[in-house]
């Protein structure tokens, strides 16, 4: 198909999929059990953290997450005690443990006691075109110079070619304005357009499928050859062909 019937078949099916129907079986339901900003940030963070296998076990793991911290993410980032922090021992989800999971809890404090929101970690310079380099900069941040502990494996470094499809699925989630209430749109100074699709099995197996994609690899240059592609289509919201692009993957409806 041309690039015309190719925009007009993809934004069909982001119609499709970005609506309230998505929300029941994607990880961002997690997040959706909140109103407060805060909340929505460390629910989605540690949603998207250990968003990968089966997609039922994700939101359950997710949702158990959260009842070990009380039902209150801010709170209990902002004011635990080391004693709080047994609770979290039996958690496990696949590679990521409840060493891990502890490791974050003690990194959001730090961010929200130095930052009022974890925006501030993602924000993009002027001359940068995707929010790559910011995820490294937050990845230091996190990680605060703990390069040799576990966790660093489950925070995403573009600089090592890595795609961070968990990042920027939580980025877009975030940043997103979206009229149709799946992703938040709570960050004002991240502009959506620069915002880089989560590329994952799905949404690459389709994207080649399409031609959008040529390199078969799904990492950071993949995220960037697809990102070149997709702003061709929508400059202004490209990170929209996520929804039909995972869908389409995801129900094989191609």
């Amino acid at each position: 198909m041309n690039k015309t019937e190719l925009k007009e078949f993809l934004d069909f099916k982001v119609n499709q999929y970005n609506n309230p129907n998505f929300i029941e079986e994607d990880p961002i339901q997690v997040p959706h059990l909140f109103n407060k900003k805060e909340d929505i940030e460390i629910a989605g963070y540690l949603s998207a953290t250990i968003a990968w296998g089966n997609r039922k076990s994700i939101i359950k793991n997710a949702k158990n997450m959260i009842l070990l911290m009380d039902s209150s993410p801010h709170d209990f980032v902002i004011n635990h005690s080391e004693s709080d922090l047994e609770k979290l021992l039996p958690f496990v989800h696949r590679t990521f443990n409840s060493d891990d999971f502890i490791f974050i809890i003690k990194a959001l404090k730090r961010a929200y006691t130095t930052f009022d929101s974890l925006e501030d970690l993602f924000l993009i310079k002027q001359n940068e075109k995707n929010p790559m380099f910011a995820i490294d900069r937050f990845r230091d941040f996190m990680l605060a110079k703990n390069t040799d502990y576990r966790t660093k494996k489950h925070i995403s470094s573009p600089a090592k070619n890595s795609a961070a499809k968990r990042i920027n699925m939580f980025l877009r989630w975030m940043a997103r304005k979206d009229n149709n209430g799946v992703d938040f749109g709570i960050w004002e100074n991240i502009p959506q357009s620069k915002l880089s699709i989560p590329l994952d099995v799905h949404s690459g197996n389709t994207a080649r499928a399409l031609k959008l994609l040529d390199r078969k690899q799904n990492d950071k240059k993949a995220v960037e050859s697809l990102d070149f592609n997709l702003r061709k289509l929508d400059s202004k919201d490209p990170v929209k062909y996520d929804f039909a692009l995972f869908g389409i993957g995801v129900s094989k409806d191609l």
